[in-house]
């Protein structure tokens, strides 16, 4: 199995900034991507930022310009660095793998247990 542990939330006036960092453990054969979806109340979840194997990344249109999502030094890592932040993205916000177990097994997404961000004055 794969476990994600998540870190960096909290509660951030508008304007400011926060790092959220997911580490992946277990045992992984592969890691296909990375990335962050959130889900505010009443809301369906979606994506936010995700990072693939080779680097690119996509980015929800609305963070553009403020967030980026980058591999951490270790492999199973992945932080989003969030500026600038409003209002509406206050959320709880998911780390995702999308990594497969053995060279033989399909891959699939795996999620961590969220993270609370909120943005208030």
């Amino acid at each position: 199995q794969v476990q994600l542990a998540e870190s960096g939330g909290g509660l951030v006036q508008p304007g400011g900034s926060l790092r959220l960092s997911c580490a992946a453990s277990g045992s992984i054969f592969s890691i296909y991507a990375m990335g962050w979806y959130r889900q505010a109340p009443g809301k369906q979840r979606e994506l936010v930022a995700i990072i693939g194997i080779g680097g690119s990344t996509t980015y929800k249109n609305s963070v553009k310009g403020r967030f980026t999502i980058s591999r951490g030094n270790a492999d199973n890592t992945v932080d989003l660095q969030m500026n600038s932040l409003k209002p509406e993205d206050t959320a709880v916000y998911y780390c995702n793998v999308d990594a497969a177990l053995t060279s033989s097994t399909r891959r699939r997404d795996y999620w961590g247990q969220g993270t609370q961000v909120t943005v208030s004055a």
